[in-house]
């Protein structure tokens, strides 16, 4: 009995060493394991974007629409530093306001196309009554 004694006082193995023995007997699972961790956060990301597609691509182009109206503010205070370019702008916006008054807003004829005009254009965007045009 006394020979077993010794031969488990030799085999004894230490706690490191038995979890270094499970995990590398365990190598199918800890592969399988770390697949699921890696398609994990790829399956979260789709979820949430599957989720919120219409709030993050509303928040998309307010951003857009924000740095587009940035940039042409820019362009234009650069262009007004101009000289005789103010002035011709604004000779430019009297003319085309003249010319709306003129067209669409004097006879009532004109502001029922006018109206009729807008109304289209609302059906258009909004999908309301799709057109041929």
């Amino acid at each position: 009995m006394q020979e077993k004694q010794d031969t488990t006082e030799q085999l004894e193995v230490s706690p490191i060493e038995v979890s270094s023995l499970t995990t590398v007997s365990n190598s199918e699972e800890t592969s399988d394991h770390s697949e699921d961790i890696n398609n994990q956060p790829t399956a979260m990301i789709t979820n949430f974007l599957g989720q919120y597609h219409k709030l993050i691509l509303i928040l998309v182009l307010i951003v857009v629409v924000i740095i587009t109206f940035k940039i042409m503010f820019t362009v234009v205070e650069s262009l007004n530093g101009i000289p005789l370019v103010a002035p011709t702008f604004e000779l430019i916006g009297i003319i085309s306001s003249g010319w709306f008054i003129f067209r669409y807003l004097l006879r009532a004829s004109d502001r029922q196309e006018l109206s009729a005009e807008i109304q289209a254009w609302k059906d258009q965007i909004l999908g309301n009554n799709p057109s041929d045009s």
